[in-house]
């Protein structure tokens, strides 16, 4: 059973106001975030420093999700911009809040998928 931090979700990540973009889906938004935010996945988002989540849309159905996914990964750059500075003009990082600061016995959260 997951926390009340675990739903289904595509998500864009980025590195920067109008940076680098990725675009990803995960059963576990909470847990997948920190992995880009500590450069656990080698590849593309740790090599442009996308460690910022600047948006979000919660699904019930990960088929749902992952539809959402190929569907904003074909969308024109210009189209995933618009998408973010609606729900999110100042591209604040969502995550911001969601980790503790110097705790050392924190430990990351599993992801299942």
């Amino acid at each position: 059973m997951g926390t009340h931090r675990t739903f289904i979700a595509t998500y864009i990540m980025a590195s920067q106001r109008n940076g680098t973009l990725y675009v990803g889906m995960t059963s576990n938004l909470h847990a997948r975030v920190w992995k880009h935010k500590t450069h656990t996945f080698p590849g593309f988002t740790d090599d442009n420093a996308v460690t910022r989540l600047v948006w979000y849309e919660r699904h019930q159905w990960v088929v749902d999700a992952i539809r959402r996914e190929k569907r904003l990964k074909k969308w024109m750059r210009d189209w995933k911009l618009k998408l973010i500075e609606d729900a999110n003009p100042e591209w604040l990082d969502l995550a911001a809040d969601w980790y503790p600061v110097n705790d050392p016995d924190w430990t990351p959260p599993p992801e299942d998928d």
